[in-house]
């Protein structure tokens, strides 16, 4: 697996992560329970180095976090300024 780091963030999705959780009103403890219930082990530390940009985020994690929020990879990526 080759990892992309461009020195300031591990990952280029934190803030789109933290505008989405923080729009449903839900705490980062409440979105790791949620995500973990897809069968990945996410804790509220995760997501908080999600969106902090201080963990790496595997490709596995970006679909579930996709699917949770409703919204493509490509939102996510930046890719893409619409959700659907």
């Amino acid at each position: 697996m080759k990892i992309y780091w461009n020195g300031k963030s591990k990952n280029i999705i934190g803030q789109r992560i933290r505008e989405l959780r923080q729009n449903q009103k839900i705490s980062q403890r409440t979105l790791a329970a949620r995500l973990s219930l897809s069968g990945i082990e996410f804790t509220d530390l995760t997501v908080l180095r999600i969106e902090n940009g201080t963990r790496f985020v595997p490709d596995y994690e970006l679909v579930v976090l996709a699917d949770y929020f409703h919204v493509t990879t490509d939102f996510l990526l930046g890719r893409n300024i619409e959700k659907q």
